[in-house]
């Protein structure tokens, strides 16, 4: 069993409530826009976002990965007018932040005073999968999993 570590050192354990998601089955890319958006957003705005990104009505600015993306309605007032509703990410990243919720009432603190303060996206492992092909053949085929971190402190 490895032994994970938070990617941010430092943190108020008074103050802070954190929680990981490891080993999980999306995209790292579209996640890392994900967290890149809600970071720095109150904790329940954060929670209304990622639910309209789940049901379609509001689009993620891609900054990164934005090769070939289309631009999105609701993007005027973002630099990045391009992006896409990676709805499977959003959903995971809810669930995360739903954890850090639950995990900062129990410690005590106000919902309503929480804060996303950090939130990152790491690569996890490969899976290593072939595709049968013909004549004896096979192309490779790797998923990757994907690390979310979430820090949520109370301002």
């Amino acid at each position: 069993m490895p032994n994970w570590k938070m990617s941010v050192q430092g943190l108020d354990p008074d103050r802070t409530a954190t929680a990981v998601g490891r080993e999980l089955d999306v995209s790292p890319k579209n996640t890392r826009e994900v967290c890149n958006v809600i970071k720095g957003m109150k904790l329940e705005t954060a929670k209304n976002y990622l639910e309209d990104v789940i049901l379609l009505k509001k689009a993620v600015p891609f900054k990164r990965y934005n090769k070939k993306v289309g631009h999105r309605h609701g993007l005027k007032n973002f630099k990045f007018p391009s992006g896409r509703f990676p709805e499977k990410s959003a959903r995971m990243v809810y669930e995360v932040l739903i954890n850090a919720e639950s995990n900062a009432e129990y410690k005590g603190l106000d919902p309503e005073r929480l804060k996303i303060t950090h939130s990152a996206v790491m690569r996890g492992r490969k899976v290593k999968q072939y595709i049968e092909r013909a004549h004896g053949r096979s192309t490779p085929y790797f998923r990757v999993l994907t690390h979310i971190e979430i820090v949520l402190t109370e301002i």
